[in-house]
C-alpha cells in the first residue's frame, strides 16, 4: 500500500508508485523535474478505453486529499460517467461563464462614443494599415467618404450624438432616448442637421452590429427612432425652398443687417452672398489662394457639382476684399476662436436664436432683432442665393447666363456640347445685380 514515506523517498527516475486495494488506480510519477504527480488510470465507461486523468501534484495536495479526490472520481465512473470527460465538460462550461462576463463587461464599456469612434476609424475616414510588402511601411486605406465629407461626419455625430449620450453604455440607449435627442435639434430649428444626426447614428449602430459587438436579438436604437418619428410625421428634411426676398424686403435686410445679432463675420458672408450669387457653404470654406484681386474672380475648386468654376467679382466686392485682406490670412471668413472656416450652419442657427429670442437666455440682447425679423416673412441665408438668381430675372439677365452665375451645369445635350462658361456676361451682370443691391 502507498504510504507518505515512500512518497517522499520518490526520486526522478524511479517507477511509477501504484496504490491498491480501495485506493487501486491511484498512481505517483516523479518527472525529471521532480515534480511528483497523482493521477487516476480507469477504463472509461463511455469509450470502454484505458484513460488517465490528472488528480494533482505532491505537496500541494496530500497523500490523503488525493485518495478523497480518487474516490469522487471512481463514484462519477460507477454512475456509468467518464470522470476525464466529465472534467472537460465543466471546464468548457467555466470558460464559457467567463467569456460571457468579459463579454458583458466588454459590452457596458462600450459606450455611444467608442460606437461612433469604431465607425469613423473603421470605415468612414482613412486609416493606415500595415503593408504586407514591407512590414515597416503603412499602407493608406480610403475611407468610406471624401476628406470634406469624412469631417462632417464626424462633427455631425459629435456635435449631437455624442454630446447627449456619449457616456451612456451603447447596448442601453432606447429608442426613445434617440428620439428625444433629435427633437433637441429639430426643436433649434435645425431638421438638416437632425436629418443627418439620425441617419449616421443608425449607420454606426448597422456597423457595430455587424462587428458583433451586440447580440443578435439586439435591434437598432436608431433605426426604431426613425421610424417613430416618420410615425408621428416629423420631417427631417427642409422643404423645397421658395422663399425670395422683394426689393423691399431685401432692403429692409440691408437696413437691418448692421445692427442685427450676427457677428461681423456672418454679416460679412451675408454680403458676400449677396455680391456673388454663390452658396453660403462655398463661401464659408472661402480661401484667399483661390482670390485673383487683379482678374477680379474667385476659383472655386470643389463646389457641389463637382465642376470647378471662375466667379466674377463686381467691384462693390472688390472693395470689400481688399480691406478684408489686412484682418484675416488663410481663410477669408475664419472663425474668430478656432481659425478655421466658420460653418455655414452657425448662420441658420443664429438665425434661429434671433427669430426666438424669448426663448433664449439673452432675450434683452436679440428682443429688437426679433421684432425686427417677425415684422417679415421669415427667410433663411440661403434664400438670399435664390433672391440673386430672381433678380438677375427681373433685371433682364438671359437665362444662360443667370444660371452660369449659380454654378449651375446644363443638363442633357445642351451640357454635352455647349461648354461656353459665359464669363464676360456673368462679370457683366454681377456688376448690374451689385449695382442694383446698391441702390436698394
Amino acid at each position: 500500500m502507498l504510504g507518505s514515506l515512500t512518497l517522499k523517498k520518490l526520486k526522478p527516475g524511479d517507477p511509477i508508485l501504484i496504490d491498491n486495494g480501495e485506493n487501486s488506480g491511484l498512481r505517483v510519477k516523479c518527472s525529471s523535474m521532480g515534480l511528483k504527480t497523482f493521477s487516476y488510470r480507469y477504463v472509461s465507461p463511455v469509450t470502454d478505453k484505458l484513460t488517465q486523468i490528472k488528480i494533482g501534484n505532491y505537496p500541494n495536495l496530500s497523500l490523503s486529499e488525493a485518495r478523497v479526490e480518487l474516490a469522487r472520481l471512481k463514484n462519477l465512473r460507477k454512475s456509468g460517467l467518464c470522470p476525464k470527460a466529465e472534467r472537460l465538460r465543466h471546464l468548457e462550461q467555466v470558460n464559457q461563464q467567463r467569456l460571457e462576463l468579459q463579454q458583458a463587461a466588454q459590452k457596458k464599456s462600450f459606450t455611444v462614443e467608442s460606437l461612433v469612434e469604431t465607425y469613423l476609424r473603421g470605415f468612414i475616414e482613412d486609416r493606415y494599415i500595415p503593408d504586407k510588402k514591407d512590414p515597416n511601411k503603412q499602407k493608406k486605406v480610403s475611407g468610406a467618404r471624401k476628406p470634406k465629407g469624412q469631417a462632417e461626419t464626424r462633427r455631425t455625430l459629435y456635435g449631437d450624438a455624442v454630446r447627449v449620450l456619449g457616456l451612456k453604455s451603447a447596448n442601453k440607449v432606447t429608442r426613445k432616448d434617440v428620439v428625444d435627442m433629435v427633437m433637441e435639434v429639430v426643436n433649434r430649428g435645425a431638421k438638416v442637421q437632425a436629418g443627418n444626426v439620425v441617419r449616421e447614428l443608425s449607420s454606426a449602430y448597422e456597423y457595430a452590429i455587424g462587428l458583433g459587438h451586440f447580440d443578435d436579438e439586439f435591434a437598432n436604437p436608431a433605426l426604431l427612432a426613425k421610424a417613430s418619428l416618420k410615425q408621428t410625421k416629423v420631417k427631417l428634411t427642409s422643404a423645397k425652398g421658395k422663399r425670395v426676398l422683394t426689393d423691399p424686403e431685401l432692403r429692409a435686410v440691408l437696413e437691418w443687417l448692421p445692427g442685427s445679432g450676427f457677428s461681423v463675420t456672418q454679416k460679412s458672408i451675408i454680403r458676400f452672398t449677396l455680391w456673388t450669387g454663390c452658396r453660403t457653404g462655398e463661401v464659408c470654406d472661402a480661401q484667399w489662394r483661390d482670390i485673383d484681386l487683379e482678374k477680379a474672380t474667385w476659383h472655386i475648386r470643389n463646389p457641389k457639382n463637382e465642376a470647378d468654376r471662375h466667379v466674377q467679382l463686381p467691384t462693390q466686392s472688390l472693395e470689400f476684399l481688399k480691406q478684408l485682406k489686412l484682418t484675416t490670412e488663410t481663410y477669408l471668413f475664419p472663425s474668430m476662436r478656432t481659425g478655421k472656416p466658420i460653418q455655414q450652419k452657425s448662420l441658420s442657427e443664429t438665425k434661429w436664436q434671433l427669430k426666438n429670442a424669448d426663448n433664449l437666455t439673452n432675450r434683452r440682447k436679440f428682443s429688437e432683432a426679433q421684432r425686427w425679423l417677425t415684422s417679415i416673412e421669415d427667410w433663411s441665408p440661403h434664400d438670399l442665393r435664390r433672391t440673386v438668381r430672381t433678380g438677375l430675372s427681373r433685371l433682364g439677365c438671359p437665362r444662360d447666363v443667370a444660371e452660369a452665375v449659380l454654378g449651375h451645369s446644363a443638363k442633357g445635350i445642351e451640357g454635352t456640347y455647349n461648354l461656353h462658361a459665359y464669363e464676360k456676361e456673368c462679370k457683366l451682370w454681377l456688376q448690374k445685380w451689385a449695382d442694383h443691391v446698391d441702390n436698394l
